[in-house]
């Protein structure tokens, strides 16, 4: 459904960065000047960003304040960030110039084409009391007949996202299972979904391996990790919207 004015609209996906101890600021700072290089029109983070609190962490996620791109850079929480104070870091991350989205969307308005990106939070809220993940409440109020953009931080229920007409999903969350050979413990406790893109009815899916690595195991063998561009094709133009 892409409109043909949106077409070759860049998108880069950043995910799973567990700013931490390991992945600190000199880690996140060499993330943050690739992606830039990449001049993405819009930048979309899907969760699991840190690994701490926000006071042990704030050097850490700092270079993410110069994340660039032509129409913003919004992100989704992940389990990670409701371990870590999740209250805490939705302030932390606005001050940063990163837009949460918490089971809501934003219209994004170019070149006189609109594409609505939706974001829903992460199954362990459940564990803090807070919001589960709810497509219905994300996309309340969106214009109709316009693409949508999900940022899902596990691919956990994308056949509820496709029923409610999604046209792409993003998520992260499976590190692409870290190791080869364990892929399939992981894609067995994720619906079948661990690494790259999948078809859901009409939306498609796309698993990001990570950009990151969570520092309690810190190993990746035959599953590298990622910093993914996706260039929105119409359908005019590609065959497939």
């Amino acid at each position: 459904r892409l409109p043909p004015q949106l077409d070759g609209l860049k998108i880069v996906q950043l995910t799973d960065l567990h700013a931490s101890r390991l992945l600190g600021s000199q880690w996140q700072r060499a993330v943050v000047d690739k992606t830039n290089a990449l001049n993405p029109d819009l930048i979309l983070i899907t969760g699991d960003l840190v690994d701490g609190t926000p006071e042990n962490r704030a050097a850490d996620v700092a270079p993410l304040r110069d994340l660039k791109a032509r129409l913003g850079v919004l992100a989704i929480p992940g389990n990670h960030e409701y371990y870590s104070d999740f209250v805490a870091w939705n302030a932390a991350f606005e001050r940063l110039g990163l837009r949460v989205l918490r089971n809501e969307h934003v219209v994004i308005e170019s070149a006189g084409g609109t594409l609505v990106v939706a974001g829903t939070t992460d199954r362990n809220a459940e564990r803090f009391g807070l919001p589960l993940p709810d497509i219905k409440q994300a996309l309340a109020g969106a214009p109709k007949d316009v693409p949508v953009v999900l940022m899902a931080h596990q691919p956990k229920g994308a056949d509820v996202n496709a029923a409610a007409k999604v046209d792409l999903q993003l998520s992260g969350h499976t590190h692409g299972g870290q190791i080869t050979g364990l892929h399939w413990i992981v894609q067995a406790a994720n619906e079948g979904f661990v690494s790259g893109l999948y078809d859901v009815g009409a939306m498609q899916l796309y698993v990001s391996n990570g950009t990151g690595l969570w520092n309690g195991f810190p190993v990746r063998i035959g599953r590298p990790s990622e910093i993914t561009q996706f260039t929105l094709r119409a359908a005019a133009q590609s065959g497939k919207g």
